[in-house]
């Protein structure tokens, strides 16, 4: 396994050392299900706000949740060590609910990062109550046009007929 995967525990405890060696953990979360260049762009983006990066992704069952017959397409241990393996990742913590409430929770952010087509208005009520307790700021990093991922689906699908 990959020393970067860590268990929502193991994040807790390393967000603590870093907040005792004063340095900025920046958090982000989503299901990457399946990677493409406007995730690595954002992922980048959110990487020079802070000192490390967390990436949270949705578990299995949760992305079935979230997203529907058919996803994920890569499994939770398979996207969590494709993220793991980038550059601009520190750290990669797999959560099982569909809110990230537990996973912020855990990673006591400094800045929590999202992409483009949200707004912090759009974000989750009980995400946005923790990051608020927590004093977390939240930062809308500019969505990448043309890429997303069930584009791509669509896309290959379309190649298959």
């Amino acid at each position: 396994m990959n020393s970067r995967i860590l268990t929502l525990a193991d994040l807790e405890k390393e967000s603590a050392r870093l907040r005792s060696l004063q340095q900025k953990l920046v958090v982000t979360n989503g299901c990457f299900d399946l990677l493409h260049v406007g995730h690595v762009r954002y992922l980048e983006a959110a990487r020079k706000l802070g000192d490390a990066l967390a990436v949270g992704i949705n578990g299995d069952a949760s992305v079935r949740l979230l997203k529907g017959e058919g996803r994920p397409l890569n499994t939770e241990r398979n996207r969590a060590e494709i993220l793991a393996a980038l550059r601009c990742v520190d750290f990669v913590a797999i959560f099982p609910e569909m809110r990230a409430t537990g996973f912020l929770l855990a990673a006591r952010p400094a800045i929590y990062v999202k992409g483009g087509d949200y707004t912090p208005e759009t974000l989750a009520a009980e995400e946005s109550a923790v990051l608020r307790d927590i004093g977390a700021e939240i930062v809308i990093v500019p969505f990448s046009q043309g890429y997303s991922t069930s584009a791509l689906i669509g896309a290959t699908q379309n190649l298959a007929r």
